[in-house]
C-alpha cells in the first residue's frame, strides 16, 4: 500500500510539474501587445526590405535574430546625421523609437501576431556620433522605452548602446535585436 501511495504521489507531482511547464509556455490571457500598439496609436508599416544581401530576420529554435534597421519613415525618408551635431539627443531618441516600430513590423511579418513574443532578449543600439559624444544610452532609450510600453515586463532586455563613426546611408541610429517566441 505504501508503494502504491508513493507511485500515486510521484505521478501527481509529475503531472503538476508538467502542467506548470505548459502554462509557462503560454502567454497570460491579458497579454496583448497588438492591443497595446493600438492604444498607443501606432500602426505598423510594411516591413522595410533589406538593402543588401541579407534577410530581415532568422529564426533558430525559439529565438529570432533581427537584422539591424534604422529610422526610416514609411515614405522612405530617414533620420540621418550625427547625433550631438546634426541631430539632437531628442531627435535621436525619436529615431530609435521609429526604428523600434520598424523592427516590430518585421517581427509581426515573421510571426503573424506579436502575441507570440515571449521576451525581448537582447538589443544592440548603434548611434552615429563622433568620439566625444557619450549619451548613446539616452538615444537608444527611445527603442527600449517602446519595447516596455508594448510588451510590459517582457519588453525589458539586455542591451548595449554604442557609438559608431558612421552608419549606412548616414542614418542616425541602427538597432538589431534578439527575441524569444512561443
Amino acid at each position: 500500500m505504501i508503494e502504491s501511495m508513493k507511485t500515486t504521489l510521484f505521478f501527481l507531482v509529475l503531472t503538476l510539474a508538467f502542467a506548470s511547464c505548459e502554462q509557462a509556455e503560454k502567454p497570460e490571457a491579458n497579454y496583448d501587445p497588438e492591443a497595446r500598439l493600438e492604444a498607443l496609436g501606432i500602426t505598423l508599416p510594411s516591413p522595410p526590405q533589406p538593402v543588401a544581401n541579407y534577410v530581415n530576420g532568422v529564426q533558430a529554435g525559439n529565438l529570432i535574430f533581427l537584422a539591424g534597421k534604422g529610422p526610416r519613415y514609411a515614405d522612405g525618408r530617414e533620420i540621418t546625421g550625427k547625433v550631438g551635431q546634426d541631430v539632437s539627443i531628442e531627435q535621436g531618441y525619436e529615431g530609435a523609437r521609429l526604428t523600434a516600430i520598424n523592427q516590430l513590423a518585421v517581427l509581426k511579418s515573421m510571426l503573424g501576431n506579436l502575441n507570440r513574443v515571449k521576451r525581448i532578449v537582447k538589443v544592440l543600439g548603434m548611434v552615429n556620433c563622433d568620439s566625444s559624444f557619450v549619451e548613446q544610452p539616452k538615444v537608444i532609450n527611445g527603442f527600449s522605452d517602446l519595447m516596455v510600453e508594448v510588451f510590459g515586463e517582457r519588453g525589458k532586455h539586455a542591451r548595449a548602446a554604442v557609438g559608431m563613426a558612421s552608419l549606412p546611408r548616414g542614418q542616425a541610429v541602427e538597432i538589431e535585436l534578439v527575441v524569444e517566441v512561443y
